[in-house]
Protein backbone atom coordinates (compact mmCIF):
# COMPACT_ATOMS: atom_id res chain seq x y z
CA UNK A 1 0.00 0.00 0.00
CA UNK A 2 1.22 3.61 -0.89
CA UNK A 3 1.41 6.38 1.40
CA UNK A 4 -1.42 9.67 0.03
CA UNK A 5 0.40 12.37 -0.99
CA UNK A 6 0.62 15.44 1.51
CA UNK A 7 -1.38 18.20 1.30
CA UNK A 8 0.79 20.57 -1.58
CA UNK A 9 -0.35 23.63 -3.43
CA UNK A 10 -1.01 22.95 -7.11
CA UNK A 11 -1.50 26.18 -8.84
CA UNK A 12 -1.17 30.23 -7.28
CA UNK A 13 -3.37 32.82 -8.84
CA UNK A 14 -3.78 36.54 -8.61
CA UNK A 15 -5.39 39.48 -10.41
CA UNK A 16 -5.47 43.40 -10.03
CA UNK A 17 -8.80 44.19 -10.64
CA UNK A 18 -12.07 42.72 -9.76
CA UNK A 19 -12.87 39.85 -12.25
CA UNK A 20 -14.16 36.24 -11.65
CA UNK A 21 -11.31 34.17 -12.49
CA UNK A 22 -7.63 34.83 -11.73
CA UNK A 23 -4.68 34.08 -13.82
CA UNK A 24 -2.53 31.69 -12.91
CA UNK A 25 1.09 32.73 -11.70
CA UNK A 26 4.68 31.42 -10.81
CA UNK A 27 4.03 32.22 -7.11
CA UNK A 28 2.31 34.62 -5.25
CA UNK A 29 3.62 36.89 -2.16
CA UNK A 30 1.46 36.50 0.47
CA UNK A 31 1.38 39.67 3.19
CA UNK A 32 0.74 39.65 6.58
CA UNK A 33 -3.07 40.75 7.56
CA UNK A 34 -3.03 42.31 3.90
CA UNK A 35 -3.44 39.29 1.21
CA UNK A 36 -2.14 38.40 -1.69
CA UNK A 37 0.55 41.21 -2.79
CA UNK A 38 -1.41 42.78 -6.16
CA UNK A 39 -4.64 40.92 -5.59
CA UNK A 40 -7.70 43.15 -5.90
CA UNK A 41 -9.11 41.50 -2.53
CA UNK A 42 -5.88 42.29 -0.41
CA UNK A 43 -6.61 44.47 2.33
CA UNK A 44 -7.32 44.87 5.87
CA UNK A 45 -10.76 45.84 5.52
CA UNK A 46 -13.47 43.66 3.18
CA UNK A 47 -12.36 44.44 -0.88
CA UNK A 48 -15.19 42.30 -2.41
CA UNK A 49 -17.85 45.07 -3.85
CA UNK A 50 -20.91 43.85 -2.85
CA UNK A 51 -19.19 43.81 1.26
CA UNK A 52 -17.42 47.23 0.82
CA UNK A 53 -21.35 48.25 -0.27
CA UNK A 54 -22.74 47.15 3.07
CA UNK A 55 -19.94 48.37 4.75
CA UNK A 56 -16.56 49.51 3.96
CA UNK A 57 -15.13 49.04 7.73
CA UNK A 58 -15.84 45.49 7.90
CA UNK A 59 -12.81 43.55 8.76
CA UNK A 60 -11.25 41.80 5.45
CA UNK A 61 -11.73 37.45 6.62
CA UNK A 62 -11.89 36.78 3.13
CA UNK A 63 -7.64 37.96 2.14
CA UNK A 64 -6.69 34.29 0.48
CA UNK A 65 -9.23 32.02 -1.53
CA UNK A 66 -8.18 28.55 -0.76
CA UNK A 67 -9.97 25.57 -3.66
CA UNK A 68 -9.37 21.95 -3.23
CA UNK A 69 -8.20 20.38 -7.05
CA UNK A 70 -10.42 17.22 -6.16
CA UNK A 71 -13.61 19.67 -6.45
CA UNK A 72 -12.26 20.39 -9.95
CA UNK A 73 -12.52 16.65 -10.65
CA UNK A 74 -15.23 16.17 -9.55
CA UNK A 75 -17.14 19.22 -11.53
CA UNK A 76 -15.39 17.51 -14.43
CA UNK A 77 -17.28 14.56 -14.26
CA UNK A 78 -20.94 16.51 -13.68
CA UNK A 79 -19.87 18.26 -17.36
CA UNK A 80 -17.94 21.52 -16.05
CA UNK A 81 -14.30 22.32 -16.87
CA UNK A 82 -12.97 24.42 -13.89
CA UNK A 83 -9.44 25.24 -14.09
CA UNK A 84 -6.89 26.90 -11.58
CA UNK A 85 -7.88 30.19 -10.86
CA UNK A 86 -11.12 29.72 -12.80
CA UNK A 87 -13.95 30.22 -8.97
CA UNK A 88 -11.17 33.20 -8.42
CA UNK A 89 -9.42 31.53 -5.65
CA UNK A 90 -5.44 32.65 -5.09
CA UNK A 91 -4.20 28.98 -3.97
CA UNK A 92 -5.34 25.64 -5.20
CA UNK A 93 -4.55 22.35 -3.36
CA UNK A 94 -4.71 19.07 -2.97
CA UNK A 95 -4.60 16.49 -0.09
CA UNK A 96 -6.03 18.28 2.40
CA UNK A 97 -10.10 18.55 2.96
CA UNK A 98 -10.44 21.84 3.33
CA UNK A 99 -14.20 21.81 4.21
CA UNK A 100 -13.28 19.73 6.96
CA UNK A 101 -11.82 21.55 8.41
CA UNK A 102 -12.23 23.69 11.65
CA UNK A 103 -12.79 27.56 12.38
CA UNK A 104 -9.20 28.91 13.05
CA UNK A 105 -7.16 26.26 11.77
CA UNK A 106 -3.77 27.66 10.49
CA UNK A 107 -1.92 26.32 7.08
CA UNK A 108 1.79 26.44 6.61
CA UNK A 109 2.05 27.15 2.64
CA UNK A 110 5.92 26.41 1.99
CA UNK A 111 8.33 27.59 3.96
CA UNK A 112 7.19 31.02 5.37
CA UNK A 113 3.51 31.73 5.02
CA UNK A 114 0.67 31.23 7.04
CA UNK A 115 -3.01 31.45 6.95
CA UNK A 116 -5.66 31.07 9.50
CA UNK A 117 -8.89 29.71 7.73
CA UNK A 118 -12.06 32.24 8.27
CA UNK A 119 -14.83 30.19 7.34
CA UNK A 120 -16.24 28.95 3.40
CA UNK A 121 -16.75 30.69 0.57
CA UNK A 122 -20.44 31.91 0.08
CA UNK A 123 -20.39 32.50 -4.07
CA UNK A 124 -22.24 34.49 -6.27
CA UNK A 125 -23.95 33.61 -9.55
CA UNK A 126 -21.36 35.01 -11.59
CA UNK A 127 -20.00 31.31 -11.62
CA UNK A 128 -22.59 30.59 -13.39
CA UNK A 129 -20.66 32.74 -16.49
CA UNK A 130 -18.03 30.12 -15.84
CA UNK A 131 -19.96 27.16 -16.76
CA UNK A 132 -23.87 27.07 -16.83
CA UNK A 133 -25.00 25.31 -13.45
CA UNK A 134 -22.79 25.23 -12.02
CA UNK A 135 -23.36 27.51 -8.71
CA UNK A 136 -26.02 25.14 -8.42
CA UNK A 137 -23.38 21.54 -8.42
CA UNK A 138 -21.39 24.29 -5.75
CA UNK A 139 -24.40 25.37 -3.54
CA UNK A 140 -26.74 22.88 -2.79
CA UNK A 141 -29.15 21.61 -0.22
CA UNK A 142 -28.41 17.83 0.97
CA UNK A 143 -30.24 14.93 1.58
CA UNK A 144 -31.72 16.82 5.33
CA UNK A 145 -32.05 20.40 3.76
CA UNK A 146 -28.93 21.69 5.12
CA UNK A 147 -27.12 24.47 2.80
CA UNK A 148 -23.90 22.42 1.02
CA UNK A 149 -20.87 24.66 -0.11
CA UNK A 150 -18.20 23.72 -1.97
CA UNK A 151 -16.62 26.64 -3.47
CA UNK A 152 -13.51 26.60 -1.02
CA UNK A 153 -12.58 28.53 2.24
CA UNK A 154 -11.48 31.91 2.90
CA UNK A 155 -8.37 32.95 5.13
CA UNK A 156 -6.11 35.66 6.68
CA UNK A 157 -2.74 36.14 6.32
CA UNK A 158 -0.57 35.23 9.50
CA UNK A 159 2.81 35.56 8.28
CA UNK A 160 3.61 36.57 4.89
CA UNK A 161 5.91 34.70 2.42
CA UNK A 162 6.14 33.31 -1.44
CA UNK A 163 4.04 30.38 -2.48
CA UNK A 164 4.30 28.43 -5.53
CA UNK A 165 3.07 25.28 -7.07
CA UNK A 166 4.52 22.59 -5.55
CA UNK A 167 4.52 24.00 -2.08
CA UNK A 168 4.27 21.41 1.13
CA UNK A 169 1.16 22.16 3.63
CA UNK A 170 1.39 21.56 6.84
CA UNK A 171 -2.32 21.77 8.39
CA UNK A 172 -2.25 23.11 12.44
CA UNK A 173 -5.66 22.57 14.02
CA UNK A 174 -6.76 25.18 15.55
CA UNK A 175 -7.12 25.42 19.77
CA UNK A 176 -10.37 23.71 21.39
CA UNK A 177 -12.77 21.89 20.07
CA UNK A 178 -13.84 21.29 16.21
CA UNK A 179 -16.02 24.30 14.99
CA UNK A 180 -17.61 23.36 11.78
CA UNK A 181 -16.95 26.32 8.91
CA UNK A 182 -19.81 28.90 8.00
CA UNK A 183 -19.81 31.33 5.18
CA UNK A 184 -17.93 34.51 5.87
Amino acid sequence: MTEPLPGHVVAVARDDAHRFSKPTRESITLIAGIGVEGDAHAGTTVQHRSRVRRDPTTPNLRQVHLIHAELFDEMSRRGHDVRPGGLGENITTAGIDLLGLSRGTRLALGSDAVVEITGLRNPCTQINGLSEGLMKELVHLDDAGRTVRLAGVMSVVLEGGTVRPGDDIRVIPAAGPHEPLQPV
